[in-house]
C-alpha cells in the first residue's frame, strides 16, 4: 500500500483548535449535545470537545455505508443515540462528508426527535463527490479532492486509525 501524508498532526491540531472557538462562540451560553458518529469520528471529536468551553454532553450514533474503498449505496443503522434530544441543540461531530447521502440519513433520522436544532461539524468535506443536496455542513475542518484518506481515527479495511495525520492513498 502506497499513500502519503495530507495533514500533519500539527495541521490537524491548529484546525481543530479553530473549529472548537468558533463553536464556542456561536453557542456561547447555551448548552449542546455533541452526537459523535462512530467510529471514524471519535478522535476528532475527544481533540475538539478538549477545546470547547460551551457545557456539552455526549452521546453516540454507528451508521455503516462502506465496504473497503467504496460506498455500498446503503445506510445501516446500527447504534442509535441514548439521550433524549427533544428541544436541545445538536451538534454531529462526523469524520468526512462525500456523497453526502450519510448526514442526510442523520439529519432526517435525528429530525424525528424534535430537537431545537442540528448542525454538522465534519473535519473532512470531498464537494466532488457530492450526489445529494446537502449543502447543510455547518463547520468543516477541510476541504480534500477526491481521495481515499485515512488516519486520525479513520481507516483503511478496519486499520490505520492510530495514525496521528490524515493519509491518502495513492493510486
Amino acid at each position: 500500500m502506497i499513500f502519503t501524508e495530507m495533514f500533519s498532526k500539527q495541521m490537524i491540531a491548529v484546525r481543530v483548535e479553530e473549529v472548537a472557538a468558533q463553536l464556542n462562540a456561536d453557542y456561547a451560553g447555551q448548552e449542546v449535545v455533541l452526537v459523535c458518529i462512530l467510529k471514524g469520528a471519535v478522535v476528532f471529536m475527544a481533540d475538539l470537545m478538549r477545546h470547547l468551553t460551551i457545557p456539552v454532553s455526549v452521546d453516540f450514533m454507528q451508521l455503516c455505508s462502506y465496504e473497503g474503498v467504496n460506498s455500498t449505496g446503503k445506510i445501516d443503522l446500527d447504534l442509535d443515540l441514548t439521550t433524549n434530544i427533544s428541544g436541545k441543540n445538536v451538534i454531529v461531530v462526523e469524520d468526512i462528508i462525500d456523497t453526502g447521502c450519510t448526514i442526510e440519513f442523520i439529519r432526517q433520522h435525528l429530525m424525528r426527535k424534535n430537537p431545537a436544532s442540528v448542525r454538522f461539524c465534519v473535519l473532512l468535506d470531498n464537494p466532488v463527490r457530492r450526489i445529494d443536496n446537502c449543502d447543510k455542513v455547518d463547520y468543516t475542518g477541510f476541504v480534500i479532492p477526491n481521495q481515499f484518506v485515512f488516519g486520525y481515527g479513520m481507516d483503511y479495511n478496519g486499520k490505520y486509525r492510530n495514525l496521528p495525520y490524515i493519509a491518502a492513498l495513492s493510486r
